[in-house]
């Protein structure tokens, strides 16, 4: 028997098609009536077949919202309505697909290119980051996590002291920590021996579970297995189900040459383990460099700060200078001022990276003598006399002021 059905091609008047079951046009005589029965596009998302992309991708939003399944969980028929919308939107909101579908319907669809072949879902990416948002409130989309994931060991820190001498050549440190480790009896299980973990049940196993708020939904760690995915009915008794035991490690640490106060040296690895198959976390080494009796520190240069007497200063001299590893001579010309700096090159300490030595430079300082002995106040005093030079009187001692007060000056 023939099957007469219309097809509403355009606005203007519908189209009355005769279709023989024996015959072969447009596939079975089933998938005909499935398509007979498909509603129009554009009245499933409520909008004209002139409607603009912007006015569908609104109108798909709110349907889409209205009749998720997560939003209407006793109503069989919102789970159809959302997939309709899904196909609707699939199909209009693609130029090419909508102008095939404006000439031939849903006929015209049939095949490879037809609507309705993958997940409603997925047409929460065309929507960018809120396609993100909701696909992940809805339980779809591409926020998904297939399984629990292994948990990464923690990081363990140290601090390390070193000398100058030290930073200018590089080191090896022995440092001893106390750090996690896996149960020796367990094996890091957790679980007591001859037994091993079980699957959650509260998760299945995922770690994750998701919980509803009305319509979003939100996918949360799981609080009886905390993203294990697994639980320990009967615990170790030597580390009490957690799988680790602290211990006591002895690490040799190589210190590159060039290293500043407060630098962290990281060495991966060599952190506490994580769960089983995961990797382990880092080893964080803090350098604190002492401070040294002679040399200030500037980036990888060094300052020495020399002191010399004013007959040095006044005539020249040749001194010597400290270096960390040595020392070495140093010519002060005449006329040398308080203040002036000399430089010794490539005396300093190498950089971190490239290894390129710094200066040292050489800051003088005036020394004055406190205290003067009778020849030594004569000679200065003629000098002073020479240069014409106010200079203060000779101070009389404590017994020459006495003898003056009681005997008076005449005496």
């Amino acid at each position: 028997m023939a099957v007469r059905f219309s097809l509403h091609l355009n606005e203007s008047k519908p189209h009355t098609v005769q279709i023989d079951p024996s015959s072969n046009l447009g596939g079975k005589g089933s998938e005909m009536s499935t398509m007979a029965s498909k509603r129009c596009y554009y009245e499933v998302l409520s909008v004209s077949r002139s409607a603009t992309e912007v006015e569908i991708k609104k109108s798909y939003k709110k349907l889409a919202v209205a009749n998720h399944p997560d939003r209407n969980p006793d109503d069989p028929e919102a789970a159809e309505r959302f997939k309709e919308a899904a196909e609707a939107y699939e199909v209009l909101s693609d130029p090419g697909k909508r102008q095939i579908y404006d000439q031939y319907g849903h006929a015209g669809l049939k095949g490879s290119s037809r609507a309705g072949g993958r997940d409603p879902f997925d047409i929460f990416n065309s929507f960018g980051d809120l396609g993100d948002i909701l696909g992940g409130l809805f339980g779809g989309g591409r926020t998904q996590r297939s399984g629990p994931r292994g948990r990464r060991g923690n990081d363990v820190r140290t601090k390390v002291t070193l000398t100058l001498n030290e930073v200018a050549t590089g080191c090896t440190k022995d440092i001893q920590l106390s750090r996690n480790e896996h149960c020796s009896t367990c094996k890091g299980t957790g679980a007591k021996p001859g037994t091993l973990p079980e699957t959650c049940d509260y998760c299945d196993g995922q770690g994750v579970v998701l919980k509803s708020q009305g319509f979003f939904r939100m996918q949360t760690t799981c609080p009886a297995c905390r993203g294990e995915g697994k639980i320990v009915r009967q615990k170790c008794e030597d580390c009490r189900g957690s799988g680790f035991e602290r211990q006591k490690i002895e690490e040799t640490v190589t210190i590159p040459a060039g290293v500043d106060d407060g630098v962290q040296l990281c060495v991966q690895g060599e952190g506490e383990p994580g769960t089983p198959g995961a990797p382990r976390g880092d080893l964080y080494v803090e350098i604190h460099v002492k401070k040294h009796p002679m040399f200030e520190r500037h980036d990888n240069h060094l300052i020495c700060h020399v002191p010399i007497s004013y007959t040095q200063a006044a005539l020249g001299a040749e001194i010597e200078i400290p270096l960390l590893d040595g020392k070495e001579m140093l010519t002060i010309p005449p006329g040398t001022q308080p203040g002036e700096m000399f430089k010794l090159k490539q005396k300093g300490l190498p950089a971190l990276r490239s290894g390129r030595l710094g200066d040292l430079h050489v800051e003088i300082k005036l020394e004055v003598p406190t205290k003067l002995d009778e020849e030594e106040e004569q000679l200065l005093r003629q000098l002073a006399e020479i240069e014409k030079t106010t200079v203060s009187p000779h101070r009389k001692s404590f017994f020459e002021r006495m003898k003056e007060y009681v005997f008076g000056e005449d005496e």
